[in-house]
């Protein structure tokens, strides 16, 4: 959607970039933020070992600057994450400690971190099991992290992505801090996955002019060149989907781009593409013009 959004907006010669390439850049895009937001978590569970340092390297240490709890630096679920090959390569790559102010935001959420109760008893665990080493990082990451103002203004300063993908990101996140060391972090996306995206963006160009031809005469008293542009994005999405993706159900077709339209477009447009496409797919069932097969 955003990709078709751009094209319509953006001159094919000014951006530089073919439509695969465009899509490829914001799912690049995508995967830049993931990799910021894990080395964020990363850095703040390993930030114990770095204050301890620096309180104890100050002139006249106090009894307390001696005895920082370094417990989470050596948290053992935060250093399968670190002893990842993947990870490696993901931060050799991308070099998130590069973005802005990061060093600060880092100390600032650990400090945060260490005022709370999840924090003061998982240190006062003599025992290292599995699950409060992985939980304590779960809680970081959704629980001091994304609630954090300062932190997601941070974000939002150097990717302008996060609006769109802070919700997928939450997800992604938590799927990936169930298996750290098996998640693929070049692989952003799955072959399946863009082999799909790749599928939709070039069949929705190139039936174009033909899903029109299906939304125009349901338009009524619509002119279509008034219609919101992400409004006949979808629509001309939805019919390609309809006709030409034989694995996916009408249904799940139809609810998805409702969705998409109150996401993103005015607030009449689910309610608007959903008597569009519902339209043309009792038409086209009507005609036996689509035919849909088992996923699996």
């Amino acid at each position: 959607m955003q990709t078709l959004y751009s094209l319509t907006t953006i001159d094919d010669e000014q951006s530089g970039l073919t439509p695969l390439k465009m899509l490829q850049k914001q799912i690049n895009a995508s995967r830049q933020l993931f990799i910021y937001l894990l080395y964020v978590l990363t850095e703040v569970g390993r930030y114990s070992e770095t204050d301890a340092l620096k309180r104890a390297s100050k002139n006249l240490p106090s009894a307390q600057d001696l005895n920082v709890n370094t417990k989470l630096s050596g948290n053992e679920f935060l250093w399968k994450i670190l002893e990842s090959e993947f990870f490696k390569k993901a931060i050799n790559d991308e070099k998130p400690n590069l973005v802005g102010d990061s060093s600060n935001q880092i100390k600032r959420l650990y400090q945060n971190l260490t005022e709370t109760g999840e924090y003061k008893n998982y240190i006062s665990l003599q025992s290292r099991e599995k699950k409060s080493e992985k939980d304590i990082f779960t809680f970081i990451f959704t629980d001091l992290m994304l609630p954090d103002e300062s932190f997601t203004s941070h974000i939002e300063e150097h990717f302008t992505n996060w609006d769109d993908d802070a919700e997928m990101m939450s997800q992604l996140m938590l799927n990936y801090l169930q298996k750290p060391a098996s998640y693929d972090l070049t692989e952003m996306v799955s072959k399946e996955k863009w082999d799909f995206a790749k599928n939709l963006l070039t069949t929705t160009i190139e039936k174009r002019d033909f899903a029109l031809e299906l939304i125009k005469p349901k338009l009524k008293n619509w002119d279509a060149e008034r219609i919101a542009v992400l409004d006949m994005i979808l629509m001309e999405m939805g019919v390609c989907e309809l006709l030409f993706f034989e694995t996916i159900p009408t249904k799940v077709t139809i609810n998805e781009y409702i969705d998409l339209a109150k996401a993103y477009s005015t607030p009449q447009s689910g309610h608007f593409v959903n008597g569009i496409l519902d339209n043309i797919h009792k038409e086209l069932l009507s005609q036996n013009k689509i035919r849909k097969v088992s996923f699996k």
